[in-house]
């Protein structure tokens, strides 16, 4: 006995295909706006230690980075924005930490050339005091 109403195996594999294409183009996760939200501010952030100064590497990585998250929000396409809003946070936070210890270096450098010059001018004030002969 046959049916008509069997399908073949290449029409079940090309409405499968067609399935998982469709489903493939739709982006089912919801806007990342919290990451977007957290990886501007991250990007700001940096800004504000200087980072431009320190880090302009990772700054410029994560504004171009934080830019084509925000493209893709505005494509509907919320799995990229997410995984490049969250790029952006990262490299943000390591422009901020090599900004951080690059001026923590920098203060420290000044500290010691600082303790450096007073040690020297005690040593030049007691080499310059006469020695008392201790008799009265």
């Amino acid at each position: 006995m046959t049916s008509r109403y069997l399908l073949s195996p290449i029409a079940l594999a090309v409405a499968g295909a067609m399935t998982l294409a469709i489903a493939g183009c739709a982006s089912t996760s919801p806007p990342p706006t919290v990451q977007m939200t957290v990886a501007t501010a991250s990007v700001d952030a940096a800004n504000a230690a200087g980072a431009q100064a320190y880090a302009p590497t990772e700054l410029r990585l994560a504004n171009d980075k934080l830019a084509t998250a925000r493209k893709a929000m505005a494509d509907k396409d919320y799995d990229v924005a997410l995984r490049f809003s969250e790029q952006a946070h990262t490299d943000a936070q390591l422009a901020i930490a090599k900004t951080q210890s690059t001026k923590a270096r920098t203060a420290a450098d000044a500290a010691q050339i600082d303790a450096r010059t007073q040690r020297e001018d005690l040593e030049r004030k007691a080499a310059a005091r006469p020695i008392s002969g201790g008799t009265q």
